[in-house]
């Protein structure tokens, strides 16, 4: 620190003079997800998740129960999807697989989260940490989501482990160097360093300042994860090493309509639909976020 920036911290921490606040958000995030692209991409997102949720109520039918005599029908007042090559109410798939995508979604993001915040936490605190973070980062990017799926499914096998266990894995790497990042710019900061002048621990300091200032960066990338994660279940499920049938899920309704979209196209639509409609929903939700950090 040079003579002038101490004279300046020196001013700043005088007997009877307060340290500097923090600079505060000048939108909150309440604000960017109730207006705007913000608002339509909760709405997009709130309302297939009440779907999902819902599913044991609004399914018409068992997901897995084979009508008779219903093989490959149109849409319908009884089936509004039609029916699947084995005589299943595609409306009440589609219903039950947005279920078990947010499931696994819900609970791999947050973890691959967790985990890749706080390696990217330690990597700021010693140089040694840093670069073993760093290098484990790059090899986890070295793959793409879907040939470290292939990967993991060939060794323990496929199913909605696999697919939560490659999501985990896949944002590791994202959360974590978006934790570093935001720690080492938001230490250098005068509010931070003034706080450390006048004794501050390393813990106190980055409790109190830097982890709360950087949570609106994480905020936008939890909402881009969510975004990849339905589509990595998707297509881990529509080549076959995801959900593992009979269980529904949107990926392998897809897969399963590609050979039959002459008879019932809307086998197709309908789970293509709630997928482009989550992704976008999330996209559009970090976007606003995004947005408001700027403003």
């Amino acid at each position: 620190m040079t003579g002038t920036e101490t004279g300046a911290l020196a001013e700043v921490i005088a007997p009877g003079r307060a340290l500097p606040d923090p600079p505060r958000r000048r939108r909150p995030v309440v604000t960017a997800l109730t207006r705007g692209q913000g608002l339509v991409g909760v709405l997009l997102v709130a309302g297939v998740t009440l779907a999902g949720l819902l599913a044991h109520w609004l399914a018409p039918f068992d997901p897995n129960l084979q009508i008779p005599g219903a093989n490959l029908l149109g849409p319908s007042a009884e089936h509004w999807f039609g029916t699947d090559e084995v005589n299943r109410d595609v409306y009440s798939r589609v219903l039950h697989g947005i279920r078990i995508n947010l499931q696994i979604i819900l609970i791999a993001v947050p973890i691959g989260a967790l985990v890749g915040s706080l390696l990217g936490l330690v990597s700021t605190l010693h140089p040694a940490a840093d670069v073993v973070a760093q290098r484990l980062f790059d090899v986890v990017l070295a793959f793409p989501a879907l040939i470290l799926a292939i990967a993991l499914a060939a060794i323990v096998g496929p199913g909605a482990l696999t697919v939560g266990i490659v999501i985990v894995v896949a944002e590791i790497p994202m959360f974590g160097r978006t934790v570093r990042t935001q720690v080492l710019r938001i230490r250098e900061l005068p509010y931070v360093e003034a706080a450390e002048v006048i004794g501050a621990s390393r813990w106190w300091t980055l409790r109190t300042h830097v982890l709360p200032n950087a949570s609106e960066p994480l905020a936008v990338q939890l909402a881009l994860s969510m975004s990849v994660a339905v589509f990595v279940e998707s297509a881990m499920s529509f080549i076959g090493i995801g959900v593992r049938p009979p269980e529904p899920s949107l990926g392998s309704i897809v897969a399963d309509a590609v050979p039959n979209l002459d008879a019932n196209p809307m086998f197709a639509i309908g789970p293509l639909v709630v997928i482009a409609a989550l992704v976008l929903g999330f996209l559009l939700i970090a976007q606003a976020l995004g947005s408001a950090r700027r403003t």
